[in-house]
């Protein structure tokens, strides 16, 4: 019995492949099956680890892009809403500036904090 080539199915092309496994999802499916010890949960349940032994101004001036960007995308989520939707988002950026000006306050320079 001879198989016709037509009928059976082309093995994925070099690229294929290439793309599979550069892939985040491959990676997180293979690193679970494969590598116990990455698979394993966090025991505090954190989506995200801070770096051991980041500084208090590394940590603050991160903070500070963080709630800029936060600022940023509530700002324009209340410039596409009317009525109490766009009240309640401009609250939202009110509270985020004011969160970030005690942020930038606290990375200046002691020396400027009593000077003002």
């Amino acid at each position: 019995m001879t198989t016709s080539p037509s009928h059976l199915t082309e093995p994925p092309g070099h690229d294929e492949l290439h793309d599979m496994r550069s892939s985040g999802a491959a990676q997180r499916a293979l690193d679970y099956y494969l590598k116990e010890e990455l698979s394993a949960q966090h025991p505090d349940g954190a989506l995200f680890a801070i770096k051991p032994g980041i500084s208090q101004e590394e940590a603050l001036v991160h903070a500070s892009d963080l709630l800029r960007s936060a600022a940023a995308t509530a700002y324009e989520s209340a410039s596409s809403h009317q009525g109490n939707q766009r009240d309640l988002a401009f609250s939202v950026v009110y509270l985020i500036d004011m969160a970030k000006a005690m942020v930038e306050r606290s990375l200046q320079a002691p020396e400027a904090q009593a000077n003002a």
